[in-house]
């Protein structure tokens, strides 16, 4: 298989463009809002200081630079927030300048966030558009997501489906262990969508859609939040959370309750929003974003 990078993704700075232009789903605002992880569970008893912490690693690199070469701050930055107590050695919170650390096997945390210390594990977001294959290759020549990235020596894996008429958010990345765990039912990682269906809508459907509803070789099927945001003549757009995987299952379970799927759109999968991103475009995800993917699937 050939090995595949999005295209631009050299590039310093990547901002994405507006999406396209009217439409039911124009104007809807998901912003990347992030803030600190509370790991206060995990950490363990005392503080590590410098030498003396049980974390400190001799032959190891300081602290305060392996954390500015994961571009999380300059070093002068990163060196306030070791003396804050914000920074995490293997659960230890370490205040000391002096504590080197091994970025191959230790693992780091700033404000409750994992410090990527893998320069070679990359992670975007593609916005998926209607019509594209979630396959890195396709036997048919049908448009796929090798179509939108270039070649290169990383081979990237997408983290679940997309069926060929939904657009929206899909995740891409070469590290194997967190799309695994994104990917694995038992952590329910959230994912949301907007449905635009006919209208108008009886009573009662979001009640239904929570309480459960019984499909065909899934058996009972729920969502975690379901909401109408939006309206217009003989049309409404509701916003869908759930967090199983089953193959076309908003479809399916708009489906059941009487109310087809005209237009669905992925705009958030656990912490990583779609935002004003263009459709068929891929960004690389900041580094406060992986590490709040990270924590969502406990890593």
């Amino acid at each position: 298989m050939t090995s595949r990078k999005p295209r631009g993704s050299g590039r310093r700075s990547r901002t994405p463009k507006s999406g396209r232009p009217g439409g039911p789903f124009s104007g809807i605002d998901y912003d990347r809002n992030y803030g600190p992880v509370d790991r206060s569970q995990y950490r363990k008893k005392g503080k590590g200081q410098g030498k003396k912490s049980r974390q400190h690693v001799p032959e190891g690199e300081r602290l305060q630079k392996v954390i500015a070469a994961a571009g999380i701050a300059s070093r002068r930055v990163a060196e306030d927030l070791i003396t804050e107590g914000r920074v995490e050695v293997n659960d230890d919170v370490v205040t000391a300048l002096g504590t080197r650390v091994d970025p191959s096997h230790d693992v780091i945390f700033v404000d409750g966030i994992r410090v990527n210390t893998r320069p070679e594990s990359v992670y975007y977001a593609f916005n998926k558009p209607r019509g594209v294959i979630s396959t890195m290759s396709d036997p048919k020549g049908r448009p796929c997501i090798a179509d939108f990235v270039d070649t290169t020596d990383t081979r990237l894996f997408h983290i679940g489906r997309l069926d060929n008429e939904t657009e929206g958010l899909l995740l891409l990345t070469n590290d194997g262990e967190l799309a695994n765990r994104l990917s694995h039912p038992s952590y329910e990682v959230p994912k949301t969508y907007l449905v635009q269906v006919k209208g108008p809508m009886r009573r009662g459907v979001g009640e239904e859609l929570r309480a459960g509803i019984e499909l065909e070789e899934d058996g009972l099927v729920s969502v975690d939040s379901f909401r109408v945001i939006d309206s217009t003549p003989g049309h409404l757009l509701c916003e869908v959370v759930i967090h199983t995987g089953q193959n076309r299952v908003v479809r399916r379970l708009m489906k059941a309750v009487g109310y087809p799927v005209q237009r669905l759109v992925r705009v958030a999968h656990g912490p990583i929003t779609l935002g004003d991103q263009r459709q068929g475009s891929i960004r690389q995800l900041n580094s406060q974003e992986v590490g709040h993917l990270m924590a969502t699937v406990g890593l």
